[in-house]
């Protein structure tokens, strides 16, 4: 089996070593990710500047591919040009802080690179670990936090996947692990609306310009049943299984155009 490893907290993340040590065993792995911490950059390719690929080293001293792009082109230039041969599974991850409902899918790192995975037909895993502290879900390097559980999770479902592949009709997985959990059981979950809020900051530089921030303040609840509500208010694991044909129902739009 060969396994490819990428996230978008960059090749220095805490997370990155832990995905690795979760498929010790199971295969041949190869880490590949972006240089720099790369949260929110989604689905992003580096198209108008060149992307320099270096040899580097993980926290634990082990080999990894530093690249200087974002998540999809360390996905790419690690399936097509470092590995010999394209990999039978990826997991990207595990992210410092958690990656839930619909707005995620396109902006998140973590998941764009599973889902550029999945479109070139091999089975990803994007995973993700729930963090309470704001000043170390962006941080560029080692954090201290549990990642055990995280780890544990990673390797089952990796296991899964390797024996039975995924599901017919399911291209990659979107899972999240709670900061604290109460239960071990992973829930099995559809993508909530938002994670967060939407917030702008407007405020002025030293010479009176306007400049903005935006950010968020997390959504507690959602619909039952869905990621955002299960990791929030239930503190399990989930586990949401995403398609990549986002394709609406077709007669309505055929009614719609008549």
């Amino acid at each position: 089996m060969r396994i490819l490893i990428t996230n978008d907290d960059g090749v220095n993340s805490s997370g990155i070593v832990a995905a690795k040590n979760a498929v010790k065993g199971l295969g041949y792995t190869s880490v590949v990710a972006p240089a720099m911490q790369q949260s929110g950059i989604g689905h992003a390719l580096t198209l108008f500047e060149p992307i320099r690929v270096t040899s580097s080293k993980l926290l634990d001293g082990s080999e990894a591919y530093s690249v200087s792009g974002t998540p999809t082109d360390a996905l790419i230039l690690g399936m097509y040009e470092i590995m010999d041969e394209k990999p039978d599974l990826v997991i990207s991850g595990i992210n410092i802080g958690e990656n839930l409902g619909m707005a995620e899918l396109t902006t998140s790192g973590t998941i764009g690179a599973a889902m550029e995975a999945a479109s070139n037909g091999v089975p990803a895993l994007s995973i993700s670990l729930q963090v309470t502290r704001d000043d170390i879900k962006f941080h560029d390097g080692h954090v201290d936090i549990d990642l055990d559980f995280a780890q544990k999770i990673t390797k089952e479902l990796s296991e899964k996947i390797i024996k039975k592949g995924l599901p017919d009709g399911v291209d990659f997985l979107n899972v999240n692990i709670p900061s604290h959990p109460e239960s071990h059981e992973v829930k099995l979950t559809r993508l909530g609306k938002r994670m967060y809020s939407i917030h702008i900051q407007k405020r002025f530089d030293p010479r009176g310009r306007e400049y903005y921030w935006i950010d968020g303040d997390p959504i507690e609840l959602d619909e039952e049943g869905t990621d955002v509500y299960t990791l929030r208010s239930c503190s399990c694991p989930t586990i949401t299984p995403i398609s990549l044909d986002c394709t609406s129902n077709l007669d309505s739009m055929k009614n719609w155009l008549d």
